[in-house]
């Protein structure tokens, strides 16, 4: 089946695309209202040396890094992705989805910390949360295991909470998979109907010629030829069951002759070929 003929099944079928594409449509409809928009705020932080490990740099933080501030950046990341957080995030007000981790491609210890919600205002309110919730996490961290002020590392905010960003991708998707699923089930069920239609057109062993169908042309067959009239043979009887001749051409006549040759009718059959041999002249009248 070619796309010329798709095309005229589509046609025939209207009946049934129609109203298959208008299910497609409410479909894609039904979809934008199940899944709504998600919005995303992000920000960034990096973690600074000590004021003591940073005298050294007259007290300039980002002359001193070190490989364990990237290891505690990690460990802080952690933290802020567990259970406990996120329960306490959300007794501060926090609503949405919560993510920590390392800067991708970071060369120092760089954290993103993300929200996604499907209110705006809300995400960006819940992202300044998180940012401040987790600088007080370093700080409890340190204090737990004693470590006087001059000493702890410290936190700073390198990007602040950017306003929300629609993230459409995955409704998209949605969209997508949904039309695609309604125009395959509509070209499904119009081709079935086609079929259908077909098969009850089709003459049986005893029905007529099959009407064509509507829209369509019947086929031109090829006239036949005339069927060849054929001659028939004709045969002799034999010798045998032809009447005896009383008289001197008894004996000829009653002799086996040969089998005669069959003759067309358009062609006459010749005494030589009929009798097998030529008549005597002569001979027999003396």
């Amino acid at each position: 089946m070619d796309l010329a003929e798709i095309f005229r099944v589509m046609r025939r079928r209207w009946y049934v695309l129609l109203p298959g594409l208008l299910l497609t449509a409410g479909l894609i409809v039904g979809v934008t209202r199940v899944v709504p928009v998600t919005y995303q705020s992000q920000s960034t932080v990096v973690l600074l040396n000590s004021q003591k490990a940073t005298r050294a740099y007259d007290g300039n933080p980002f002359l001193s890094t070190q490989t364990s501030l990237t290891g505690m950046a990690d460990s802080l990341a952690r933290n802020l992705n567990s259970d406990d957080s996120l329960r306490e995030l959300k007794s501060r007000g926090a609503r949405g989805t919560f993510q920590a981790k390392l800067a991708d491609n970071a060369q120092g210890p760089l954290v993103w910390l993300t929200v996604t919600g499907t209110d705006r205002d809300s995400v960006l309110a819940s992202d300044k949360i998180l940012t401040a919730y987790a600088e007080e996490r370093l700080d409890q961290f340190q204090k737990q295991q004693s470590v006087t002020p001059k000493a702890m590392i410290r936190m700073t905010t390198i990007v602040p909470p950017q306003n929300p960003v629609a993230q459409t991708r995955t409704r998209l998707e949605y969209m997508v998979m949904a039309g695609a699923l309604g125009l395959v089930l509509t070209l499904v069920a119009a081709f079935y109907v086609e079929a259908r239609k077909r098969s009850s057109h089709t003459p049986g062993p005893e029905a007529g010629p099959a009407r064509p169908e509507e829209g369509t042309t019947a086929p031109v067959r090829p006239a036949r030829e005339p069927a060849v009239e054929e001659t028939p043979a004709v045969r002799q009887p034999p010798s045998w069951s032809r009447p005896a001749v009383d008289g001197p051409g008894a004996a000829e006549t009653d002799a086996p002759r040969p089998a005669m040759a069959v003759a067309s009718a358009a062609e006459p059959l010749d005494e030589e070929s009929t009798h097998g041999h030529r008549p005597r002249t002569g001979q027999r009248d003396r």
